[in-house]
């Protein structure tokens, strides 16, 4: 039986991560944060304490590493069943997901690992390379977007609401920098996947991209 995949691919800011957890938890299919696997794996390998040069050891806690995603208002990471959302974003963790994402056999039983979300009744993927390198023959892709000075200006508004000072120009430089490293880099660049329904949400609420996402897996 086969077991339909929707990826959502797209530049950071676009709202893939919005999109994607409402249109799972509408569908009721499971979730994957491609974006989590590599700083889970760095926590994993910082909680077990090993060298981040032993490679043999790296790919055992890789191998081993078990996963859960809650899709939820807010998006719940899991490690081994113990949630590990607030350790995701420092700066330690964003080091080592470096280091140990430069290791090829790593990141070839980490694409393994994403592959393996592919569950009944279903899978909705979200990530930059979903489409194109993880799961090249998905039933439906999407390719999200928006202007890089959209995508800005959402990024601004969400940091002063947070009552965290930021400047407009910075942010809208970092995400153009940042877009163009993406597009430009030797593994999996970012792409618009073969076969993907491309769709700029700059002027698009997110309850409108939800519809036209989910309009286009109930068609098929």
């Amino acid at each position: 039986m086969s077991i339909p995949v929707l990826t959502i691919d797209g530049p950071s800011g676009a709202g893939k991560g919005t999109v994607s957890r409402a249109v799972a938890k509408l569908l009721q299919w499971h979730y994957l944060d491609s974006g989590s696997i590599y700083r889970s794996l760095a926590i994993a390998v910082l909680q077990a304490q090993v060298a981040l040069e032993d490679l043999a050891a790296i790919k055992q806690i890789a191998e081993a590493m078990q996963l859960e995603f809650d899709c939820g208002d807010v998006l719940l990471v899991r490690l081994a069943g113990v949630d590990i959302t607030s350790q995701l974003g420092t700066e330690t963790t964003g080091n080592v997901a470096s280091i140990v994402a430069a290791y090829p056999e790593v990141r070839a039983i980490l694409l393994q690992k994403q592959k393996d979300f592919q569950q009944l009744p279903g899978l909705v993927a979200d990530g930059r390379d979903m489409g194109s390198v993880v799961f090249p023959e998905a039933e439906f892709k999407v390719f999200l977007t928006a202007s890089a000075e959209e995508r800005a200006d959402r990024r601004y508004k969400q940091l002063i609401e947070k009552g965290i000072d930021a400047n407009l120009l910075q942010i809208t430089r970092e995400i153009e920098e940042r877009d163009r490293r993406d597009r430009e880099r030797a593994t999996a660049p970012l792409t618009v996947p073969e076969g993907a329904i491309y769709i700029d949400s700059s002027s698009l609420s997110i309850q409108q991209v939800i519809d036209v996402v989910i309009d286009l897996v109930h068609k098929n």
